[in-house]
């Protein structure tokens, strides 16, 4: 990619050159996947990246589509397993599900793509929101085997859990400064948002409280890694229009934009991604030193590359 302006640049932050097509595929104990997936790929013929996508709780997969479709037009493929929605379910269950879909995918996704369309899978990232960013983390750090290797790791104000129940486990902080010990070395974006430590109003506690939160997953990671704080913004002010009034009434959420939200939160998924997966840094490093370019304020802004 030649970046000749700013405006190169900020192009991650609209929408693709690619037409995306979002489909449904239902669990099946014969030749389908182990949990019910919606699958965004663009529809042109090729070959393209995967990224294996963990929702957050009591959400369902569908309420992400504006975000997934914006990372897909830019070539990717998505794929989002849904886990159970409204029951108090152990967390290593959810990960052990998200570990067969990752082995599933290697011989099961092809058939439901569009005609042409081809996953690489020697470029595999895994990215999570809230609930999903831990078990994201956890299946980066081995507690659940896959038959692939994810190449790169997001979090999306990722939650560990304030309390240890069983629902909780495993329990992945040591509270000590780059101690993830990954089963395989992997570059990790953290993107948290200014909001998500505070409570909505007097009686709900916060989702994302401060040693749970965003904060603690960058405090742990090692090099390469890059951590982006959307200030202004709410946990759940990623998902799409139709779903933030409900969301709104268990989480606080900015005043600003919710759809320059979800750009400003694609822009940097797939500069990232280009960066680790295509081998194309220019987009990353641009972002990290304009961050202004984006459509909401990301503030710290941090890359440490060793």
């Amino acid at each position: 990619m030649q970046l000749e302006n700013e405006n190169d640049l900020g192009s991650v932050f609209e929408g693709g050159n690619l037409t995306v097509k979002s489909i449904k595929v239902k669990k099946s104990d014969v030749c389908g996947p182990p949990a019910e997936l919606l699958v965004v790929a663009p529809e042109a013929e090729g070959r393209y990246p995967v990224v294996l996508f963990c929702h957050g709780y009591c959400t369902q997969t569908t309420w992400y589509s504006q975000l997934l479709q914006h990372i897909s037009s830019h070539g990717y493929i998505l794929v989002a397993p849904q886990f159970y929605q409204w029951l108090v379910i152990s967390m290593n269950d959810e990960m052990k599900t998200a570990a067969n879909v990752t082995n599933w995918v290697e011989g099961g996704l092809e058939m439901w793509l569009p005609q042409n369309v081809k996953p690489d899978l020697s470029k595999l990232a895994l990215m999570g929101h809230s609930r999903g960013g831990k078990i994201a983390f956890g299946l980066a750090l081995g507690h659940h085997p896959t038959s692939l290797t994810f190449k790169a790791l997001i979090g999306l104000d990722p939650v560990a859990g304030p309390t240890p129940p069983a629902w909780v486990e495993p329990s992945i902080f040591s509270y000590i400064p780059r101690s993830f010990n990954f089963h395989v070395s992997i570059p990790v974006a953290v993107i948290g948002t200014g909001l998500s430590n505070r409570n909505k109003g007097i009686f709900i506690p916060p989702l994302a409280p401060d040693g749970f939160n965003h904060s603690e997953f960058f405090n742990e990671t090692k090099p390469p890694c890059c951590y982006f704080l959307a200030k202004d913004y709410g946990h759940c002010d990623v998902l799409d229009d139709d779903k933030l009034g409900f969301a709104s009434l268990v989480c606080r959420s900015g005043e600003g934009s919710k759809e320059k939200m979800r750009r400003g939160v694609g822009g940097v998924v797939v500069s990232f991604l280009n960066a680790y997966l295509e081998g194309d840094c220019k987009v990353l490093e641009g972002i990290v030193a304009a961050p202004a370019l984006a459509p909401v304020t990301f503030d710290p802004v941090i890359y440490v590359k060793e």
